[in-house]
């Protein structure tokens, strides 16, 4: 029976490999016969060698990185997922009231929109400082309420992994920073370039929405959907960065705008100044809000949500696999610092005993005998390889945990999340 084993294109791969489990022993997966699939026809279960040829298990949907982050959030793994405002009070609430107040005054209190306009020039001569306030809060423009909006809601992700307290924090201080830096660049503006522009700021929740954009670069990681021209490609990032686009050439002075926010959260997340511990949510008034404002804006978790490989389409699936891995990180974090708070005060036996994971830096330094008298080491794939270093992990890890787990990629990647 001639085997077909090098499919030409990537659904052509999960088609038969989505036939097979990968089986935890490699000898006994040679022992298997081939599988029947009515969609791919035969197909050989993963770890099969055929004329000298090995049929590599089912690669990973998405290239994952649990590297970077700040917190204890780590890093994400989607901008976008099938969970909706699930563990997001804040970012429903960010969707529901600015745009609710922004369509009441464009369709019902046209006449009360001046007292939401962003005038620093009435706030510098005529001291209305209430303006850094009611101009900086809701959008007199549909079309920044739309772009903003659609925004918040893919950067819902941050408050689940940092949590609300430290998203409200991070949004918070963007907000206050940015107002210093709008000054600085209305000044700038005016004494190079004689553009008076203190007066035609746009409104609303603006900055803050910019200054999420500098952990979306930095945590989030960039994964190839589609190339075209040459070198342009599509990434699981373009839409955001189009829509960021959008808002950004929505009016003739929003990239100032633009730039503080950039700015503010750049200064933000990077810890300059400590600015994160002087700029933040007291603890007791995030608990006053999540008494009081948390049920209203809370949502549900799914019930109806499709088990993992049940999507309709490739994407589909890709998204609530990424879905599931993004949950069971975030409990097992959880439950690490939960252990971590439990084993206070006492003594800190990783400082003994090193983990798993440094065990391979002894073993090259000091366990080179034993290594040349132990059997030969798995053949490891190098497409497999390149697969766990394109999600952030190091050469070594993914070496040791191939080798661990008999070339099967899902249980390499799930034992490096693990360790």
């Amino acid at each position: 029976l001639r085997l077909r084993t090098d499919f030409p294109s990537q659904a052509g791969r999960e088609g038969a490999g989505g036939a097979a489990r990968p089986t935890g022993c490699a000898c006994a997966a040679r022992k298997q016969p081939l599988e029947w699939n009515p969609v791919a026809g035969f197909a050989a279960t993963p770890g099969v060698r055929l004329r000298g040829r090995r049929v590599p298990p089912p690669p990973l949907p998405l290239p994952l990185s649990p590297r970077g982050g700040s917190g204890s959030g780590g890093t994400m793994f989607t901008s976008t997922g099938s969970s909706g405002l699930y563990k997001a009070p804040l970012s429903k609430g960010l969707l529901l009231v600015p745009s609710a107040l922004s369509l009441l005054l464009a369709l019902l209190l046209p006449h009360c929109q001046r007292f939401f306009v962003y005038d620093l020039q009435a706030v510098k001569d005529d001291f209305q400082i209430w303006r850094l306030i009611c101009g900086r809060i809701i959008c007199l423009d549909l079309k920044d309420t739309f772009c903003s909006s659609l925004l918040i809601y893919n950067f819902r992700i941050f408050e689940r992994r940092y949590g609300s307290r430290k998203f409200a924090s991070f949004l918070l201080g963007s907000w206050v920073l940015s107002v210093l830096i709008d000054f600085i660049l209305v000044e700038a503006v005016w004494y190079f370039f004689g553009i008076a522009a203190a007066g035609n700021l746009p409104s609303g929740f603006l900055a803050p929405v910019f200054a999420l954009f500098v952990p979306f670069y930095c945590s989030i990681p960039r994964i190839q959907v589609a190339q075209i021209l040459g070198p342009l490609s599509i990434t699981n990032k373009t839409l955001i960065y189009i829509l960021g686009l959008q808002l950004f050439t929505s009016g003739s002075y929003i990239w100032i705008v633009a730039i503080s926010g950039l700015a503010s959260g750049l200064c933000y997340h990077s810890k300059v100044f400590r600015l994160h511990r002087a700029l933040c949510i007291p603890i007791w008034m995030a608990k006053f809000f999540s008494w009081t404002l948390e049920p209203i804006f809370s949502s549900p978790e799914p019930a109806t949500e499709a088990r993992i490989g049940m999507g309709a389409t490739v994407d589909i699936q890709r998204q609530q696999r990424m879905e599931r891995l993004d949950r069971q990180l975030t409990l097992s974090q959880f439950a690490q610092a939960r252990r971590q708070r439990q084993q206070g005060g006492m003594i800190n036996w990783n400082r003994l005993f090193p983990p798993l994971r440094q065990r391979r830096n002894i073993n090259y330094q000091d366990g080179q005998q034993s290594e040349q008298q132990a059997s030969p080491p798995l053949e490891v794939s190098e497409e497999q390889v390149a697969r766990l270093m394109e999600m952030g992990f190091s050469r070594g890890d993914a070496l040791e945990a191939l080798r661990a787990s008999n070339n099967d990629l899902n249980v390499a990647t799930n034992f490096l999340l693990q360790h």
